[in-house]
């Protein structure tokens, strides 16, 4: 049996000329398998829905379907609060500056328009310490650190979907400095 759930089975699911989507899964103690992020192409979008819960699908279509360089910035509704999106333009910071995070009542799906931001992942833990949390008002927790953290980079087109068993810590810098423009499509747990 697995003891943490840093111990967990990656399981690759799609490899294509055009791009590359992954799925991770996680087996925990109690034998039962846990979706956790996903990470894909817009471009595969057609071929890997099948894949996909219809409500991610919605959130996949409306970045493949949208002119997100035009999305003006802040709140854009697709299903009220069931589903929508958050528009964001920001300066990229060195990782030890950002602060790893976690969501219970929502999904993201994680796109830039323009730029390129790294974003850490991690799978959720007990033993992780809170530092801040805002569960209550933003659904957000913040975390002092997290182990084996995999780096993701985010360009235009690539898309990473986080769950709450996932920790993700975005807006890092890459090389060099720059910004990013954001779209989080934010997909509430209850509409699943």
């Amino acid at each position: 049996m697995y003891k943490d759930v840093y111990e967990c089975v990656y399981q690759y699911i799609f490899t294509r000329q055009s791009g590359l989507t992954l799925v991770f899964k996680l087996y925990t103690t109690v034998e039962k398998e846990v979706d956790t992020m996903i990470f894909g192409h817009i471009l595969n979008f057609e071929q890997d829905k099948a894949m996909l819960s219809p409500i991610l699908q919605v959130g996949l279509r409306y970045l493949k379907n949208t002119d997100l360089a035009k999305l003006p910035i802040g709140r854009h509704d697709i299903d009220g609060d069931n589903i929508f999106v958050s528009v964001s333009e920001y300066e990229l910071e060195p990782k030890e500056n950002r602060r790893p995070e976690a969501h219970r009542k929502y999904i993201d799906i994680q796109y830039v328009a323009w730029g390129e931001e790294v974003i850490g992942h991690s799978l959720l833990s007990s033993k992780y310490e809170i530092i801040q949390d805002e569960l209550a008002e933003r659904d957000v927790i913040f975390y002092k650190e997290v182990e084996h953290e995999a780096q993701l980079v985010l360009k235009p087109g690539i898309y990473a979907i986080f769950f709450p068993t996932d920790v993700h810590r975005p807006g890092c810098m890459s090389k060099n400095k720059g910004q990013v423009k954001k779209i989080v499509v934010k997909i509430s747990l209850s509409s699943l």
